[in-house]
């Protein structure tokens, strides 16, 4: 399905299955969309393809996530940068009550702490669930 085209970063099989379904947000059992999979995997022709196509840059797992806690925990900068510039919400927070900066911080990844961090300052002062900051992760 387009779940493991995204995964798998297979842009003419996406297309194709969007071009057939168009549903760009359709989610899998455990509450993921195409978006969630590529951002994960570090795909961004196909995540700008279903993008294009409407897909929810905010959409939530089970768990609370969204494709820009995806992309912030595993370090793909430019997918952050693109799901940003699609009106993605920084601030979102999963289950957990981390934000993607928490994610970002938790892994290292310092480029995309600095690029969550200039796009909404405040995000420095979300807690989580336990109370902790992002800094503290």
């Amino acid at each position: 399905g387009i779940w493991s085209a995204a995964r798998d970063g297979d842009e003419r099989r996406v297309l194709e299955l969007l071009q057939r379904r168009r549903e760009p947000s359709q989610t899998d059992a455990a509450g993921y969309t195409a978006l969630h999979y590529a951002s994960r995997n570090g795909h961004l022709g196909v995540c700008r393809l279903l993008l294009r196509w409407g897909a929810c840059c905010d959409a939530r797992t089970r768990g609370g996530a969204t494709p820009l806690h995806r992309a912030s925990y595993c370090g793909h900068l430019a997918i952050a940068q693109l799901l940003l510039a699609h009106g993605a919400d920084p601030a979102a927070a999963d289950g957990d009550g981390r934000t993607s900066l928490h994610k970002a911080a938790e892994q290292g990844h310092q480029e995309l702490c600095v690029l969550l961090l200039g796009h909404s300052p405040a995000l420095a002062t979300i807690p989580d669930a336990k109370g902790q900051l992002p800094r503290d992760v």
